[in-house]
């Protein structure tokens, strides 16, 4: 089992990387250092609002904020090329909201905030609100529906970035499986 998955017990490496002692915390790649509870449930990020979560209730909240945010904006999306901006408008805002909620599951809502420009994220943040002030300019101001709708496709692209970020390995992945792609 590789090491970076919950419930193994590899041995240590240098600086304590490596191994997790055999509490099977994930590794926060942020500071390449082992968070204890980071994405296990274990750790105290929904404590302040009441509730705990375990990983799974997490990842699932994750799952579905992200869903239903993107079919939100979508379907908002195809509200803009009809000429219903009004309803665009309210769609895709809720959408945007319901997946960056997404990410808070993740890691913490509080969390996320302070999180948002850390060096690995900052470059998918800002062209995550640079695309969203686009859209509204290009559906409002400029009133260019296909621009509008490709500013959308590169904000989810700058927001799935940004939310692999919040996953060991994540963006790696990704991106080995594009450059085996093409």
């Amino acid at each position: 089992m590789p090491s970076w998955l919950p419930g193994s017990n590899p041995a240590p490496g240098p600086g304590g990387i490596g191994g997790s002692g055999g509490t099977g915390a994930w590794m926060n790649m942020d500071s390449m250092r082992y968070a204890q509870g980071e994405l296990t449930g274990e750790n105290d990020a929904f404590k302040e609002l009441g509730f705990e979560l375990t990983r799974q209730q997490r990842i699932i909240g994750f799952c579905c904020c992200l869903a239903g945010g993107f079919a939100l904006s979508i379907i908002g999306s195809v509200m803009l090329f009809i000429g219903l901006s009004g309803v665009f408008a309210v769609l895709y805002s809720v959408g945007i909201i319901a997946s960056l909620v997404g990410t808070g599951f993740l890691v913490g809502f509080k969390r996320q905030l302070k999180g948002m420009f850390d060096p690995v994220r900052i470059g998918a943040t800002i062209i995550l609100f640079v695309a969203f002030i686009l859209v509204w300019v290009f559906a409002f101001a400029v009133r260019i529906d296909v621009l509008a709708l490709i500013m959308v496709i590169i904000l989810y692209l700058a927001y799935i970035w940004y939310s692999l970020s919040y996953v060991p390995y994540a963006r790696a992945l990704v991106s080995n499986m594009f450059k085996k792609l093409f």
